[in-house]
């Protein structure tokens, strides 16, 4: 089975038409942060809308986490959604596949996974709050302020995450080329008291 990594999305939100073959796998990464919620919906797009989806035009999907734990799973399905919160930080997988058939198969799939402040239903907050147009989109403002308010905090863990690195590797280089030269230097010695020790036995010095 061939598997094809399709791309990283946004933490957003992300639209996705692509093509899948039977017999192959194709994969979808998300970069989401901890303890943010997130929905998928995914389905087969009808080649022909005037007549049903033939039952071959069906696939499998598996959605892991970054340490590669189930969250979601369907087979033998043309449509279905999914939501979690993220318990961890980092790269989750959506990855769909279609079984071998003969002739080969190529279906066009739609998906949409967003996360963070894009994942919520805010049709059904409207309806549950009983807020007016103006509520609503303060509500949506706030929540997109608090999401990249946290954005930016997340950002500069990274940030300091890397100059430590850096700082690490500019340290361990250091030393890697104090510990070459002294080598370096160690040899040159060696090679020089060898020669020299030589020379005295030969009387040439």
């Amino acid at each position: 089975m061939v598997v094809v990594v399709v791309g990283i999305l946004s933490s957003a939100s992300q639209a996705l038409r692509f093509e899948l073959q039977s017999g192959h796998t194709k994969c979808i990464s998300e970069d989401i942060k901890s303890n943010s919620m997130t929905v998928g919906k995914y389905h087969v797009v009808n080649p022909n809308e005037a007549y049903p989806l033939p039952d071959s035009l069906k696939f499998a999907v598996r959605v892991t986490s970054p340490q590669g734990n189930s969250l979601h799973t369907a087979e033998k399905v043309e449509t279905g959604q999914f939501a979690f919160t993220a318990a961890e930080e980092g790269d989750y997988m959506a990855c769909f596949w279609a079984e071998d058939h003969s002739p080969q198969i190529i279906m066009t799939v739609d998906f949409d996974w967003r996360s963070g402040v894009q994942a919520k239903d805010w049709s059904n907050v409207a309806k549950k709050g009983q807020v007016d147009v103006m509520e609503l989109e303060l509500k949506k403002l706030y929540d997109t302020v608090t999401s990249i308010h946290e954005e930016m905090f997340y950002l500069r863990e990274r940030e300091e995450e890397m100059q430590a690195l850096n700082q690490a590797t500019t340290s361990k280089m250091f030393w890697l080329s104090f510990l070459s030269l002294f080598l370096c230097l160690s040899v040159a010695g060696i090679q020089f008291w060898h020669l020299k020790t030589f020379f005295e036995k030969k009387k040439l010095i």
